[in-house]
């Protein structure tokens, strides 16, 4: 598809590749603000405690201290759905929370100002697991949320907010199925994404109300706009986002860290840097939302599905900010896969005494599918139905309609996905390699061989509003006006890439401005794979407007109407005689510009795809799984950067993707709430030595989106890896698995040779290890 493009589908540099490789590029911790201070946090031993009395006047004296706050004197911001965390807490809600925050003039005076800090506690009881914070009587972690149930919906989506998927009559559906299967599957591992880069936040109050934020995130101005709100909307408030280490949704969590260098800058009077240690993003930052159904499916031996009923348990830890809007995009996702004319899919999202889930990659679908598509693997299974054509004839086609995130109805638009499909199954070999619902497909001596496969769509792809400007230099350049800020994906790179080829202009003449708010226009953010869509499409727009203008300024000079105009280089001439051209600079002037604007708006009637293939060994005498193969398959539309996203496709691995099916967790001691594998040797993760074969499949299929037929796929890259990984081992061992991850542990108790473990948040532990002193200094 590269044919007939200068920039798009080629293999070009990214516009930031030699900063970030000669280290050039500044992050958050290299950033110096003038009498900048550094903060810390301490931070809670216990999961859940009231705070009876603190005393800091050690840590007040301590040379070099510039303030220190409690809940006594901390500013009563608010985060949260509904806003109930604040910026610190007379009652600490899991083990890690903040109880106290010091800024000083060094890093060491904060450290040491810690341990000055005398905290005395009254522990009272924690509810660790959802079944625990369900019990009759259980202590309750706020008010706001009665029996430990947090209220349904987002205003965020409206009024009609998805909270289920109720459609149809169930009963009717599970009457007229050939057969019908129930079950209970759990993803509650809540692996961390853990982007390389921690979690971290300079902030820089102004008296009386202005505060400016330079934040490590994927979306800057969506942090000003969180922000604003957070702080009452009585802040004036600025972001701007640099290089980013990496994110995968997470760090559009990091408000609360932003809300308390605020604190500190405003107490202290001066700019202060708060950047999490790697145990603390571990231990007290966001992770994945535990995810548990209980669900019977109905369906005919065609492979079309009757009915769908269930409940949906949603652990959201100690409070929720995004979850209900992770819930609803959820169901809208489930009824991508699974298409149904009767639903009634019901949710609960329950707090419990550990550290906040946020936004992670695969946002609600993931978690929802990995739950429930084990439980229409036991249907499909009862019918003979190869899961490879189940999902192939239920995955959304063009006409298909469903329910999305803000309880609206779509009908799909799209490509057919299909041959894309077909495309990966014959790469993968899934035709010989499939034997049937729980035979492996091969056996040598101890080790078994699995194959399964997994699907999943979004069509949070045309989410949310981009905006974006071009300016045109006279000199023949282009800026781009947009907050896209790098993450690691190449998004600016790629919307460079875009502009550059509507204005015919060599790359290294566009640039683009930081992502200030104080400079930009409006942008959600690159999540949901939307950047190539609609921040691509607001980018494009602005570039198409900009070349309109520039040509009908430049009609009168040429003699010309401006449709019979172009521009290539810098040079504006007459289609039929180029000889003619002009420089720009003869038609903007020498002391002027050409100013393009660009929107997207919402648009739910597109989706994207991914569907994966996977083959497992498992040896049945140490319960080890083994991934061996891999295989993506995809449309992109247009393929606009292809290393880019062959990088995205290969990243779905690790960072809460496939590997949560295998090894991927956070491991909680169930006597006190800690989290015990909070570094990177107890974490497991897999090493460059460990990678399986990969291929990745990607067709291109000009999609209705933008000039450039292109829609984005990198979010779902790690959605479908984790159930196909699940239904592989299944088939090795020849009996059901239903919670993630695979563990040796779990593969073991399966078959009998040691005892199963209870379900619950995460893995546990009997007791606890080196690693479960979370908070430096926390026992002071």
């Amino acid at each position: 598809m590269a044919a007939g493009y200068r920039h798009i589908g080629k293999a070009t540099e990214r516009a930031d590749a030699r900063d970030i490789v000669t280290g050039r590029t500044r992050y958050l911790s290299d950033l110096e603000v003038p009498r900048m201070l550094y903060g810390r946090v301490l931070r809670s031993p216990h999961a859940h405690a009231r705070i009876l009395s603190i005393d800091t006047s050690a840590a007040r004296a301590l040379p070099g201290v510039e303030a220190v706050l409690t809940h006594a004197d901390a500013p009563d911001w608010r985060v949260g759905t509904p806003r109930v965390v604040r910026v610190l807490d007379s009652t600490v809600r899991f083990a890690g929370d903040s109880v106290a925050l010091v800024a000083a003039t060094t890093e060491a005076a904060a450290e040491r100002a810690l341990e000055l800090i005398e905290v005395e506690y009254e522990p009272l009881p924690a509810v660790l697991t959802m079944d625990e914070a369900l019990a009759p009587g259980a202590p309750e972690i706020f008010p706001e949320a009665p029996g430990n149930v947090v209220s349904a919906g987002t205003p965020w989506f409206g009024p009609e907010c998805l909270t289920g998927v109720r459609m149809g009559d169930v009963e009717r559906g599970f009457a007229e199925a050939d057969a019908v299967a129930e079950g209970v599957c759990g993803y509650e591992n809540i692996p961390n994404p853990l982007p390389a880069e921690p979690p971290g936040v300079i902030a820089h109050w102004e008296e009386p109300n202005k505060a400016t934020l330079w934040v490590s995130s994927q979306a800057a101005y969506q942090d000003k706009v969180v922000l604003f709100f957070a702080f009452g909307r009585q802040v004036d408030v600025r972001t701007i986002g640099g290089p980013c280490g990496g994110s995968f949704g997470s760090k559009l969590m990091s408000v609360q860290l932003a809300l308390q260098a605020t604190a500190l800058s405003r107490a202290a009077g001066r700019p202060v840097r708060l950047v999490m240690s790697k145990e603390e993003h571990m231990a007290a930052f966001v992770l994945r939302i535990g995810s548990r159904i209980k669900a019977k499916v109905g369906m005919k031996r065609d492979g079309t599905v009757t009915a769908v009923a269930g409940d949906w348990l949603v652990d959201t830890g100690y409070y929720s900010m995004t979850t209900q809007a992770q819930v609803a995009v959820g169901c809208g996702e489930a009824q991508l896969v699974v298409r149904s004319p009767n639903w009634d899919l019901r949710s609960t999202i329950v707090c419990t005494n550990r550290t906040a889930s946020g936004i992670v990659r695969g946002f609600g679908g993931q978690e929802l599918k990995c739950s429930i598509l084990p439980v229409v693997s036991r249907v499909m299974a009862e019918l003979d139905i190869d899961p490879f054509d189940f999902f192939k004839k239920n995955y959304v086609k063009p006409g298909d309609g469903y329910f999305w995130r803000d309880g609206q109805w779509y009908t799909y638009r799209g490509i057919d996905y299909t041959t894309a499909m077909d495309a990966g199954a014959a790469a993968f070999g899934w035709k010989d390699r499939w034997r049937g619902w729980l035979q492996p497909s091969a056996v040598h001596g101890t080790v078994r061989t699995g194959v399964g496969v997994g699907v999943h769509g979004n069509v949070d792809i045309g989410e949310s509003v981009s905006e974006a400007w071009v300016r045109l230099d006279p000199h023949g350049a282009a800026v781009i006006y947009s907050a896209a800020s790098e993450h690691g994906t190449g998004q600016p790179s790629n919307l460079i890439k875009m502009v550059a080829e509507v204005l015919q202009l060599p790359l290294d003449r566009v640039t683009m401005t930081p992502a200030d708010s104080a400079i930009t226009p409006f942008e959600f953010g690159p999540v949901g794979s939307r950047g190539t869509w609609a921040m691509g499409g607001a980018s494009i727009a602005a570039a198409e407007d900009a070349r309109r203008k520039l040509l009908e300024r430049a009609a009168p000079t040429l003699g010309r109407d401006p449709g019979d105009l172009d521009t290539c280089d810098g040079l504006v001439f007459p289609v039929d005689s180029p000889e003619n051209a002009i420089r720009w600079n003869a038609v903007i002037g020498r002391e002027g510009s050409v100013m393009g604007e660009g929107r997207f708006d919402p648009d739910f009637t597109l989706a994207n795809c991914m569907m994966t293939f996977v083959e497992v060994a498992v040896d049945s005498d140490t319960g080890k799984v083994d991934l061996r193969r891999v295989v993506n398959a995809t449309d992109a539309g247009t393929i606009i950067d292809p290393p880019g996203l062959e990088n995205q496709l290969n990243g779905s691995l690790g960072s809460a993707g496939i590997d949560s099916a295998l090894f991927e967790e956070t491991v909680y001691d169930p006597a006190t709430g800690r989290v015990l594998n909070a570094n990177m040797i107890d974490y497991k993760w897999r090493t460059f030595a460990e990678l399986p074969d990969m291929k990745n499949v990607v067709l291109e299929t000009p999609v209705d989106s933008h000039r450039f037929r292109a829609i984005g796929v990198g979010e779902v890259a790690t959605a479908p890896g984790p159930s196909a990984v699940l239904m592989a081992v299944s088939n090795a061992l020849g009996m059901w698995m239903d919670e993630y991850p695979v563990t040796p542990e779990r593969v073991l108790a399966a078959l009998g040779k040691v005892p199963a473990r209870g379900r619950g948040a995460g893995g546990t532990a009997a007791a606890a290890t080196d690693s479960d002193d979370l908070a430096a200094g926390a026992d002071r």
